[in-house]
């Protein structure tokens, strides 16, 4: 049975589904590897504890969302050469893009991994849980390779149309992570350095899976004369995958300016803050799975010159995000408080104080949800198409708005202002990306122009 799935003929809404569900449970596998260290290390270790390893989100989106949209960058091409039927093309895209990772992979390890310390001191990072901050960020900045490795495998699977494989590897290597966390952090007692050797492990086992997906695909069969390297294939990847790494490097800068705000609030502000952010995450990835979808979608469609596909596949795409999206939203509302609660113990000092910060906090967020889905289908598509200026400099436009709330509104209603941090970043994004996708398409319409002429 062929993995791989053609994106150029069938009905856009079943194809979308079917491609985002599995990317949706595939991302939310990826995000208990931070769910589990988070609700293990909080409860089996403390507040104190929780709030170290909040206080590194950020830092390790930086490298983590840059190397998630490079790949899906270079996915781009793969997807694009898929849809046209050029196999010797298709070929050159993978592998360029493996040897772009790896290169790009050991760069950020030696950057980060020595300037992990310098990057805690400059977030002002409380001094009663900078040792174990320090600790787990180093580790992971150390499996930057890994994580790089799983997620371009990952990025090649779904741009042939595979979102089944990257599913079963990323959650049996969900469930091997929390196994090793319990293991590792109450059982060993190795508390967060446990926690990070754990999910490093669980992300080698998802990125093993991939490659043996890979290889049973004829499509993404490579041999050797494929791996001479190609400057025009390279060239390509670069203008389709670095302006999405630079977007999000920006955005993320943005997170580490608040991130800076959020560590003036005190630890106990930070650790509620931390608990409702690794619901953040696991509520983003639905919508960034319906964008990887989108992305897949239109890469092939505009691949195969089908502009009339295209539109056919962003609007049912807003569709079915804004259903589940609404749907996510009141589930989060209702039952909220007993989320965030398994990430606090009870018998902790300043529990209620910090399970309060975490449930307002998810309140908000989820009432601006709807924001964030709008802005990954229209970034998606537009990178899909080969566009990628709009997107980039959406990542501008989200640091004004994190940046600029998170520094207004904290004088006008104190600490609590940064809980709209997010939804003015997500609001500002969606409304320009939004935008720039519709004078696209006129512009496309008014000239008469082609998917080959508009390279």
């Amino acid at each position: 049975m062929s993995r791989e799935t053609n994106m150029t003929v069938g009905r856009p809404t079943k194809l979308i589904l079917g491609l985002a569900v599995p990317l949706i449970l595939t991302n939310v596998g990826q995000q208990l590897y931070t769910v589990a260290d988070a609700s293990i290390v909080g409860r089996g270790v403390g507040v104190e504890a929780l709030a170290a390893l909040g206080a590194t989100d950020w830092l390790y989106w930086l490298v983590l969302w840059t190397v998630q949209a490079m790949t899906q960058g270079f996915s781009v091409l793969v997807s694009q050469t898929f849809g046209s039927n050029d196999k010797k093309g298709l070929r050159k895209a993978i592998t360029m893009s493996v040897l772009l990772c790896a290169a790009v992979g050991i760069l950020l390890t030696v950057v980060f991994v020595s300037s992990a310390g310098w990057l805690l001191h400059l977030l002002d990072t409380p001094e009663n849980i900078y040792d174990g901050a320090h600790i787990y960020l180093t580790m992971m900045y150390a499996g930057t390779l890994i994580t790089m490795a799983y997620n371009m495998a990952a990025a090649i699977l779904r741009a042939l149309g595979d979102g089944k494989s990257p599913l079963i590897a990323m959650f049996t290597a969900g469930c091997l992570n929390i196994v090793l966390d319990l293991l590792f952090v109450i059982r060993f007692g190795w508390g967060i350095p446990g926690a990070a050797a754990a999910t490093l492990l669980a992300q080698l086992f998802a990125f093993a899976y991939c490659v043996i997906a890979l290889r049973k695909i004829p499509a993404a069969s490579v041999e050797k004369p494929d791996w001479q390297p190609d400057s025009s294939v390279i060239r390509r990847l670069c203008h389709l995958g670095l302006p999405l790494a630079l977007q999000h490097f920006v955005i993320v800068i943005s997170g580490i300016i608040m991130q800076a705000v959020i560590n003036t609030c005190g630890f106990v502000f930070l650790a509620g803050f931390t608990a409702t952010n690794k619901l953040h995450g696991l509520m983003d990835c639905s919508a960034s799975a319906f964008g990887y979808a989108a992305s897949t979608y239109t890469g092939q469609n505009w691949g195969a010159n089908r502009l009339d596909r295209v539109r056919m596949g962003v609007r049912s795409t807003l569709v079915l995000a804004l259903s589940f999206s609404a749907l996510l939203a009141a589930g989060m509302i209702l039952f909220g408080r007993h989320v965030v609660a398994l990430f606090i113990s009870a018998d902790a000092a300043n529990a209620a104080e910090a399970l309060s910060v975490a449930y307002d906090y998810l309140v908000v967020m989820s009432t601006f949800l709807l924001s964030a889905y709008v802005l990954h289908t229209y970034r998606s598509a537009l990178q899909g198409m080969g566009f990628t200026t709009a997107p980039m400099l959406s990542g501008l436009t989200e640091f004004a708005g994190r940046v600029g709330a998170s520094l207004l509104l904290t004088r006008v209603i104190g600490e609590r202002g940064l809980f709209y941090t997010d939804a003015a970043a997500w609001t500002f994004a969606a409304v320009f990306l939004a935008a720039s996708y519709y004078i696209q398409l006129f512009i496309i319409r008014k000239k008469g122009l082609t998917y080959q002429n508009t390279k």
